[in-house]
């Protein structure tokens, strides 16, 4: 098993990964809208943990591959690992099928920058759109099946995220 996957139970495949939770200074979080979607549904930036790679380095490596920037401060980490399945009808064409969702190490962020250094237009974009959101908005933004996620990360991070 590569250290890219995770295994649980009867050979059930979880890709790993980090989330990163991005607070600018009025507390808002970063939310953006998938370039391969033509749902509503926006998300944090995320991303798959490369192998000999460490989660914190990787949040980095993200940010910069997804939104251009990785002017930011860490603040917390999650203290455990979250996971989430992907509906049936996505897990046979996502990562051709190989995994059943991911299992992320999630870190909360602040930004440092200003607005003008995000840039979703990089070599390979994910988004169409970016925002700030009231942390309280999370779970109504994002797809159905990451909203129990969504939820237990802002109950991990409540210290920090009101």
């Amino acid at each position: 098993m590569s250290a890219e996957t995770v295994t649980y139970g009867d050979d059930i495949r979880y890709r790993r990964g980090v989330g990163m939770m991005l607070l600018d200074r009025q507390g808002r979080v970063f939310v953006a809208k998938r370039i391969d979607t033509s749902s509503e549904a926006w998300q944090m930036p995320q991303g798959g943990i490369d192998e000999g790679e460490e989660p914190r380095a990787t949040a980095l490596r993200e940010l910069l591959e997804e939104i251009g920037t990785d002017k930011v401060s860490f603040m917390a980490e999650s203290r455990g690992w979250f996971h989430y399945d992907l509906p049936p009808e996505l897990a046979r064409v996502i990562w051709a099928g190989y995994y059943r969702g991911q299992v992320q190490k999630w870190f909360l962020l602040r930004f440092e920058g200003e607005d003008s250094d995000i840039n979703i237009q990089t070599s390979k974009p994910e988004f169409c759109e970016w925002r700030w959101a009231e942390p309280r908005t999370l779970p109504d933004l994002i797809v159905p099946f990451k909203r129990q996620l969504y939820c237990d990360l802002l109950e991990e991070f409540r210290e920090f995220v009101v």
